[in-house]
């Protein structure tokens, strides 16, 4: 059986984020159960996705679902949903948007790097607001004909002076308009599956991968009934835009036994576990000379979840950040952790790890400290 030595890969702790290059997540028992379950057979994928797709929307207290090829894929289909419906025709055309919806509004503020999954539709961007604040009238006159949908960026772009989602949902449906939410890593909470849609998005788009610990390569839609369903036609196996966005059988039963398992779990138990291996480190830290280290909240991507920022003063210490980070990189066994915003400092995020992994962590972060 292959592995990550044969292949001179080295296994990381990921006590940095639930990154994709980093691969998302760690998959439990039940989910890689799942997904050997699902490998022993050939099954119909469309009916599997429909199915698959009525239980989660079941459990998350959503009209419909759609398991999509990670968050990014799940945007590129939701996107040609709302521009194309059913329409065979228009299915086939994409992304040639001739004759047909041309434009996505976002919040000057919410632009970032995941918006290619937008564009590669063939849309344009159309921004409103100025950084950090917009107003109603902004999107009342960035909406028209040509407006296929409005899309909402949850999460670290997210600022005060947003127009309130509710807000932009009450003004886009008076314009039949959609509204999309990504909201890839916004777990926790797990209110969260439902939230958007409740407040009347028609759709909010997560990662499989992420804090839901299924299969980093999927993804959900959930939603309308109709933006699923068109989501269904212009993806795989359809010839449809979505078609090389491929999500198999194991990702889908995979993703369901991840969903479930989510549900199932005590988000309770588990935050005040994740505030105690962060109060663990702070003392633990703070006992070092030129170290200092405290609370931070929230985490990266803006969840209701603790992380230790450790700032490091290298005239004490005697070693930089890129130095210390480069010894758990490269030590046994290797480490992997977030640099802050400041000046020389780490982030420790507890949410990616193992039990008893947040020791190994303090110990390797220790001893390159110390040199």
């Amino acid at each position: 059986m292959p592995s990550y030595a044969e292949l001179g890969i080295t296994p990381m702790i990921n006590a940095n984020a639930t990154l994709t290059r980093l691969g998302g997540s760690l998959m439990p028992p039940e989910v890689l159960e799942a997904m050997m379950e699902a490998a022993k057979s050939f099954v119909e994928l469309p009916e599997l996705q429909r199915q698959v797709g009525n239980r989660i929307a079941l459990l998350t207290q959503n009209e419909a679902c759609y398991v999509s090829s990670g968050a990014a894929g799940g945007i590129v289909v939701a996107i040609a949903a709302c521009i194309t419906g059913n329409e065979k025709w228009a299915i086939e055309q994409l992304p040639d948007l001739t004759g047909l919806k041309s434009e996505v509004i976002v919040h000057k503020a919410h632009r970032n790097g995941y918006d290619h999954a937008v564009r590669q539709v063939g849309v344009k961007m159309v921004e409103i607001g100025w950084p950090g604040e917009a107003e109603v009238w902004h999107l009342e006159r960035a909406i028209n004909e040509k407006t296929a949908a409005v899309i909402w960026f949850e999460g670290a772009m997210r600022t005060p002076g947003d127009i309130p989602l509710e807000k932009v949902v009450d003004v886009a449906h008076a314009h039949g308009v959609p509204v999309l939410v990504d909201a890839a890593a916004q777990l926790p909470p797990v209110e969260n599956l439902w939230k958007f849609t409740q407040l009347g998005a028609d759709a909010a788009i997560f990662s499989g991968g992420k804090d839901l610990r299924g299969p980093q390569s999927s993804g959900l839609v959930l939603g309308k009934q109709w933006i699923v369903d068109a989501c269904a036609l212009n993806g795989n196996p359809n010839h449809g835009i979505g078609r090389p966005m491929k999500v198999g059988k194991e990702e889908m039963l995979g993703l369901l036994a991840a969903v479930e398992r989510y549900l199932a779990m005590d988000h309770e138990a588990r935050a005040s576990q994740m505030e105690e291996i962060v109060e663990g480190w702070c003392t633990e830290l703070n006992r070092l000379d030129g170290v200092t280290a405290t609370r931070s909240f929230p985490s990266e991507a803006n969840q209701p979840a603790p992380r230790a920022q450790v700032q490091i003063d290298p005239s004490v210490v005697g070693r930089t950040r890129q130095e210390i980070n480069q010894g758990l990189q490269q030590g046994n066994p290797a480490v992997s952790v977030a640099y802050g915003v400041a000046d020389e400092t780490f982030m420790l995020n507890p949410m990616t790890l193992e039990d008893g992994e947040e020791e190994i962590v303090l110990a390797r972060l220790v001893e390159e400290i110390q040199g």
